[in-house]
């Protein structure tokens, strides 16, 4: 879903254009798996309340960090940054199971 190029668009070489259309389709998927992603922990979220289990999981979240950064070592992306990306998302999941608790 290409985005209507800029008024100062048809200064860019078409490589560019092209190249910034494969990124905003990319950004577009992240955001509909992150939707995807928080459908998911709300239903989570709803289990742990009814079940009065805490909102955080401290043992199951060192392992997907331990997991996700062997997968970002392998698809050559910065471990560090994909640590910090599943923080800042597992910290909003936990604001939201948080909230959920009243």
């Amino acid at each position: 879903m290409p985005n209507t190029p800029p008024a100062n668009a048809t200064s860019a070489p078409e490589e560019l254009l092209r190249l910034r259309d494969s990124i905003d389709n990319i950004d577009a998927a992240l955001i509909h798996l992150l939707a995807e992603r928080f459908k998911f922990t709300k239903e989570v979220g709803a289990l742990k309340a009814a079940k009065g289990m805490p909102p955080a999981d401290p043992a199951r979240e060192a392992e997907q960090i331990k997991h996700l950064r062997a997968l970002a070592a392998s698809a050559k992306l910065d471990p560090e940054f994909a640590e910090k990306f599943l923080n800042f998302i597992v910290n909003e999941v936990i604001r939201h199971h948080n909230a959920m608790r009243g």
